[in-house]
């Protein structure tokens, strides 16, 4: 009897899911506890395991299809074996086969970065992709053709017929007028979240922005002076968040209704630290939460961080990584920016 893969929960108010990548395909075998398939929800990205060894005989949901919490998305004939492949063409090579494999693990070239593809004279591995999913987007097309350097110019152009000149010349003015292309890319759960939410704290809570100028002039000096002992001694940089961090539970233990949220009609005061770091990822910005961050070490925050900041890029944050925050620091430093006001 097939064993029902179905949607877990995956955290307080998420009702449904977004198919991820299939890490197996329909008709593979697996073993028990091997991770399936990637869930995305509004708040964190999440890989399902088999619950049983066996054959993946069926899919039911594909890439970029939702699912609700609870329903079956794919089945699994518990104890069996999958039947080997053995229908290649009898003229087919190890380069073509290398060449097909290669093909597959390629990024997805969107129609309009196709026809870029086409223009420039590039192929999508001369591109890096930044679209979600690793899709290949016109963009990233036009970057990299800008930043290629020429070499029509420094190497001399074959003579060519002059009939055909004027006519290769039309062809590369656009006419007025002409086709303006654009590109349509379903938000992921995450980006579809914190698109409503900024909306809606808009809204509902009262938001403040003040700037205040601290002198970093002796930190900068600290961290310089130890920054290589510190690295060799606990395998982690020494950034400046570690001082932010720590500058910030000090000042919500000198303040503690900061450190606090109004629920009903009290004021409920958290008498511990967990402090979010917002982190940048390909698919959004995102909370991690630092458990206890009064308790750990310069090292211990700087390691924390390092931790949530690749668990988002990959991905794999959990829910419980991004719940229970008392307090957030948000840097939007590292895009450049003097200054910033966050939205909740």
């Amino acid at each position: 009897m097939s064993i029902e893969l179905k949607v877990p929960p995956v955290g307080e108010s998420v009702t449904e899911v977004q198919i991820g990548e299939w890490l197996k395909p329909e008709g593979s075998q697996i073993a028990k506890d091997e991770n399936l398939v990637t869930l995305e929800s509004e708040k964190a990205t999440l890989e399902l395991p088999a619950p049983s060894g066996g054959v993946l005989i069926q899919v039911l949901k594909k890439r970029g299809e939702t699912a609700a919490v609870g329903e079956i998305i794919a089945r699994i004939e518990p104890g069996a074996t999958a039947t080997p492949k053995g229908n290649a063409a009898p003229g087919s090579t190890p380069a073509a086969k290398g060449s097909a494999k290669a093909a597959a693990n390629g990024p997805k070239v969107m129609p309009a970065a196709s026809r870029a593809l086409a223009d420039q004279g590039l192929t999508p591995a001369d591109v890096t992709p930044t679209g979600p999913g690793g899709r290949l987007l016109k963009e990233d097309v036009q970057r990299a053709s800008a930043s290629a350097p020429s070499s029509v110019a420094s190497t001399p152009a074959p003579a060519a017929p002059s009939a055909a000149a004027p006519a290769k010349a039309r062809a590369a003015t656009p006419a007025p007028g002409g086709l303006r292309e654009e590109e349509s890319v379903p938000m992921s759960p995450l980006r579809k979240t914190v698109a409503r939410r900024l909306v809606e704290a808009q809204n509902t809570m009262a938001m403040l922005t003040t700037f205040n100028e601290v002198d970093m002039t002796n930190v900068m000096a600290l961290r310089d002076r130890l920054k290589d002992d510190f690295e060799k001694k606990h395998g982690a940089r020494l950034g400046f968040m570690s001082f932010f961090v720590k500058a910030c539970i000090a000042a919500l233990k000198e303040l503690p209704a900061v450190n606090a949220e109004i629920e009903g009609d009290d004021l409920v005061y958290k008498n511990y630290y967990d402090i979010g770091v917002a982190v940048g990822t390909p698919n959004g910005l995102v909370v991690p939460v630092l458990r206890d961050a009064d308790a750990l070490s310069f090292a211990g925050i700087e390691k924390g961080i390092g931790d949530l900041g690749r668990k988002a890029r990959d991905g794999k944050l959990t829910i419980g990584d991004l719940t229970g925050g008392t307090f957030t620091i948000s840097n939007g430093g590292v895009y450049g920016s003097l200054m910033s006001t966050p939205i909740l």
